[in-house]
């Protein structure tokens, strides 16, 4: 075990509110609560920076530079989620109920979770390690193997088109799914593209 996963086993039975620090920039963290880790990947009940929920992000351990769990970015953010839930948008989603039902770990957190996904057609964030980082795409699996997937994604620069992106699932660095960021796209393909979430998926 490194100590990076014992940091997040850590937090995890603490139940502690973690800042989690990748590609070795200062400026991209991702912020939550450990739900579980197997021996590739963490997956976060994710929060943003309004105090509320913000959907399951699985990360690559080994990509993972950092991890903090007592800071006072973390403490204000404490307070703003003790506000999100006294005003009931907390968890709009229902995310902790169905991360604390669902058994992400034994069948591994990433192919779970990429299932879960495809196979409701749920709209999902990923990031690459082609691009270090610098880039995602937003959009929806629409072939799903053992080895790689396709999506189409949208671009926010250009609206022109559906854009089409096969990728090897080894170099996928995170995945982000059920929450805003992903209620967003979905709305972005339904209203400007005219695809609403189920047709996209090949059946084939």
């Amino acid at each position: 075990m490194t100590a990076i996963q014992g940091q997040l086993q850590t937090a995890q039975h603490q139940h502690q509110l973690v800042e989690v620090y990748g590609f070795n920039d200062p400026e991209m963290f991702d912020i939550g609560y450990v739900v579980g880790i197997d021996d590739e990947f963490v997956l976060l009940l994710g929060h943003d920076w309004d105090g509320k929920i913000n959907g399951l992000t699985a990360m690559r351990l080994s990509r993972i530079t950092k991890v903090v769990v007592d800071d006072d970015y973390l403490i204000t953010l404490k307070y703003k989620a003790d506000v999100a839930r006294e005003y009931d948008y907390y968890d709009r989603w229902e995310l902790t109920q169905q991360a604390a039902t669902t058994d992400y770990v034994t069948d591994g957190i990433f192919p779970q979770l990429l299932n879960q996904v495809f196979n409701q057609q749920q709209a999902l964030v990923i990031g690459t390690n082609q691009y270090n980082g610098s880039d995602e795409f937003q959009g929806f699996i629409t072939e799903l193997n053992a080895w790689s997937l396709t999506m189409h994604y949208f671009n926010s620069h250009d609206l022109s088109s559906v854009w089409e992106y096969r990728v090897p699932l080894e170099e996928i660095e995170y995945l982000r799914c059920f929450g805003y960021q992903a209620a967003q796209t979905e709305r972005i393909f339904e209203r400007v593209f005219h695809l609403p979430k189920g047709v996209m998926k090949n059946e084939e």
